[in-house]
Formats: structure tokens, sequence, C-alpha cells
């Protein structure tokens, strides 16, 4: 990819664009062309073209970027390990169980002070369908907030005056599925192209089942399958976790250029951190489980290289919740390597912690973390006790193995 082209789709975004700022987005661009285009080139064939793209959607949320933004900017390229900082205690809280609502959590910030914290995650409140949501995660407009929370003004606000006092805001970004009545959703069913491009839509049975042989199911007991029939559709949509979370086709470029403005977008809101979502889910492959495929490494690479020319004060966690041996992986390993997210969930160490609680025996913790790889000295852990997020224990079997006990055994143990 031609880096003076990449930049000058860019600088056609931004009206009265002066020498320094030209000169600082050429210098990210001249850092991170490489790791975008590789990214790209690994999932789509025609990743030149989706380039260019990119470098419009670049350019076009660059324009808008608010001048206190900005600064953030410089000043994280200048302390790019900001979210490694010993002093950065995290606070997760539903907005309305914490405050009432986002005006109501920005007259808690003192209090927040008080405790310590530099990052709050508050927890899904873009705006979900009606009835059953998943706590919030099967988002319906990723543009507009709950409106018992506030509006998209109120957010805004709220970053300003967190940042103001150096908080940083986490936000959830659901990457793997949209709610039915999601406005892609909605066109898909009233039958236009491009959107139903957007999903996994099959006529019959054959490929789903196909798929189904090497699919586990997520919630078995409630949400059986991972496909539903849909009559608006006529075909059996791909729903990994409920009926009415349809997977977004990350093989189609479409999706990468939609979330990429969606990112974009809200970063010039002021969220610093997005939490992705189901991120292990987001590449599907006939044959295996659809989970940790390489292009998931790849996407978020290219996502992240993007956002780093774009809006460099902003860092990804993954919500990687996987068998120890892959989690890794979601910091980078090997191409990838520190290129990927930025942050990670710990779950092994939280499932060790309660496991030798459980047990009051510290062989298989001592084991698992001995045994445990090493992340790339640019990112780093989300160490933690419980959060929503933990709905099973991941033991090794060999780490059990390895200190003589029963890998299911003891997963069951600690219930």
């Amino acid at each position: 990819m031609d880096g003076q082209r990449f930049f000058q789709n860019i600088a056609h975004q931004i009206e009265a664009l002066d020498a320094y700022r030209a000169a600082e987005i050429k210098a990210r661009v001249q850092r991170y062309l490489d790791d975008l285009w590789s990214g790209l080139q690994a999932a789509y064939p025609q990743a030149e073209a989706v380039a260019e793209r990119v470098a419009v959607v670049i350019g076009r949320q660059l324009a808008q970027r608010p001048a206190e933004l900005q600064a953030l900017d410089l000043e994280r390229i200048h302390t790019p390990d900001w979210f490694q900082c010993p002093m950065i205690h995290g606070y997760i809280a539903y907005a309305d169980r914490f405050a009432g609502n986002l005006k109501g959590v920005a007259e808690h910030i003192p209090y927040l002070k008080e405790l310590g914290i530099r990052y709050l995650h508050l927890m899904p409140l873009l705006l979900p369908r009606e009835g059953e949501n998943d706590g919030g995660y099967a988002v319906a407009d990723y543009r507009r907030v709950r409106p018992d929370l506030g509006t998209m003004d109120d957010l805004e606000a709220l970053c300003t005056a967190l940042r103001r006092e150096g908080i940083s805001l986490c936000l959830d970004l659901v990457l793997n599925h949209v709610a039915r009545e999601h406005p892609w959703a909605e066109a898909a069913r009233k039958g236009d192209p491009h959107c139903r491009g957007y999903f996994y839509i099959f006529p019959d049975r054959t490929l789903p089942d196909a798929f189904e042989c090497s699919l586990p199911e997520i919630f078995p007991h409630f949400a059986p399958g991972n496909f539903t029939w849909d009559d608006d559709l006529k075909g059996w949509v791909w729903t990994t976790f409920h009926s009415w979370q349809w997977d977004v086709n990350w093989s189609n470029p479409e999706v990468f250029l939609e979330y990429l403005d969606l990112i974009l977008w809200l970063a010039n809101k002021g969220v610093e951190v997005f939490r992705l979502d189901a991120i292990a889910f987001i590449w599907k492959r006939l044959g295996t489980s659809c989970q940790n495929q390489p292009e998931v490494h790849a996407l978020t690479q290219a996502l992240r290289a993007a956002v780093r020319i774009a809006a460099p004060a902003v860092a990804f966690k993954a919500e990687a919740i996987v068998a120890p041996e892959d989690l890794v992986a979601y910091l980078g390993t090997g191409a990838h390597y520190g290129k990927v997210s930025d942050l990670a969930y710990h779950n092994t160490l939280m499932v060790q912690i309660w496991s030798s609680l459980a047990s009051r025996d510290t062989r298989l913790m001592t084991q698992a973390l001995r045994r445990f790889p090493q992340k790339p000295p640019s990112t780093t852990w989300a160490t933690y006790l419980r959060c929503h997020d933990d709905i099973g224990w991941a033991i090794s079997d060999t780490d059990a193995a390895a200190v003589g006990l029963s890998g299911p055994a003891h997963r069951h143990f600690p219930g």
C-alpha cells in the first residue's frame, strides 16, 4: 500500500489542514500503515480497495476530532504505557444502579477520585432491543444511549468531565452480533441485498448442519443451536448466543468499515477504552469451533492500526474468555506480537485464585501461572477477582494432570 496515497486520501477529508497537523498525521501513517495493511491482507482479497476506504473513514473522523482530544492523542503518543501505570485502578458499574443515569455518574466523580479510580467501565448503555437483551449486549443502535440513562450529549459531557479529572471511560463495543432490531438487520429482513451481506444467512440447513458438527453451544439449556430460522429473511441466520442476536459477517469488508467508523465516532465523543465484546467469535471457518481463528487477530490488528492513526489516545481491551493457551494471543503473538489489544482480562488468574480458595490447595495455581506465557511488554493484563463475564472455569486439563488432579472434576468442584 502506498503511504503517500493513503495519507492524501485522509488529507482530502480535512479542510484547512495546517502543516503541523499534516506532519503529525503523516508520521502516524508511516508508523501504522504496515500493521493495517498486513491485517487487511490476511482477511480480505480486495485489501487495497478496503485500505483506500479506510483512509477516507479516518480522514472524515479526524476532521471532526475535538481539539481537546487531539491534545490527549499527543500526550498518549509520548506516554504509550499510560494504561500500565500501577496507580490505574478500575471500577465497573451499571450507570443506573451506581448513580441513576449518566448525569448522576458525573456527580459521583469526586467519590471515584477519592477511591483512586482512573478507569471507569460503565456496563452496556448503548440502546438495546426492547425486552430480552442479554444485559444490554443485544444492541439495536450503537449511536444512541438508553433513554433512561440519558442522551449521547450526556455521554459526551460525562467523558469530558471524567477526562478532566484524569479518569478514562471504557465502553462496551459488541463486535460479534447485533440485535434483530438493529437497522442493518431490519434492512436485511426487508430484502436489502447490501445489508443481507452483513449477516450469515442460509436458505436451508445444509451449511448450518455442517457447521454445527464442530460448533459448541454457548447456552445449550435455554438457547440451543447456533442458527435461527427467520420468516422475513426466508433463511437461517447465524445466532451464536440468542435467536435475537444476529452474528455479523466480518468476512464482508463492509462490516469492518462500519465498525471502524463507529469506533472513531465514539472516540470523538471521548470514549478512551473499548471493551471488545465476544471478540473470539468474529471469524467463522467450517470444521472449527469458530473461535480464536487467525483472522480474529489480523482484523484486531487492522482496527488497532487504523485507530492509532486517527485517535492514538484510544486503547482496546479484549473480552476473550477463552482457554489459557489461547488467551495471550489477544495481546499478540507471532506476527501480531503487541499489535492487537492493549489489555485483556486475566481470567486465568481469577479462576486460579478462586480455585485455590475453594480447594485449599495452591498446587494447580502455581503450575498454571508458572506455565502461563509471557505477554508483550507493551500490553497489560486487567487483573480482577470476579466480573459479569465469568460463566465458566478455564482450568487446563494439562495443568491439572501435571499436579495429579482431574481437570473436569476440578472445574466442577468450585460450583
